[in-house]
């Protein structure tokens, strides 16, 4: 058993806009360590994004993030030898974390050419509440909705 929870390291914050969610975003895109390769993705991403709105890249990114964080998610919980789907408040760091591996996840299984080209289609299609990744939160949502019966189930 551990004495106290593991500590969290300090985010630097990235270089363009200086915002640790977007270093956060960026660990999330890199694969096999390579950081510089997934910081130059997000960043092509957000081109594209203000390329094809017309809007602030970075802000459509943000809006985009928003929109696909689940307030809500259901647990699973053994009782009385039947499992139940709990419906459960999502703590605020799980949330965005949630959020960016979800649009991280819908957007290399989208259909493109590279990596940024994928992820600005489906920040655009999340920011306008459209897209895999939104779809995703939306049936979360209906999940804990349709199991709210068991709600006083909870821990």
């Amino acid at each position: 058993m551990r004495k106290q929870a593991a500590k969290k390291l300090p985010l630097a914050p990235d270089p363009r806009f200086n915002d640790k969610l977007v270093t956060r975003f960026v660990n999330n895109v890199m694969e096999q360590g390579k950081k510089s390769i997934a910081y130059k993705i997000f960043y092509d991403a957000v081109d594209k994004v203000s390329q094809i709105t017309g809007d602030n890249g970075y802000e459509v990114w943000r809006k985009a993030l928003n929109n696909v964080t689940p307030a809500v998610e259901v647990r699973s919980r053994r009782i009385g030898g039947a499992t139940f789907q709990i419906p459960t408040e999502v703590r605020p760091d799980r949330k965005v974390s949630l959020s960016i591996k979800w649009l991280v996840r819908y957007a290399s299984e989208r259909n493109g050419k590279s990596m940024a080209e994928k992820l600005a289609n489906e920040i655009v299609a999340a920011a306008k509440g459209e897209g895999a990744a939104f779809k995703k939160k939306e049936d979360t949502h209906r999940m804990a909705e349709a199991n709210k019966a068991f709600s006083h189930f909870r821990v």
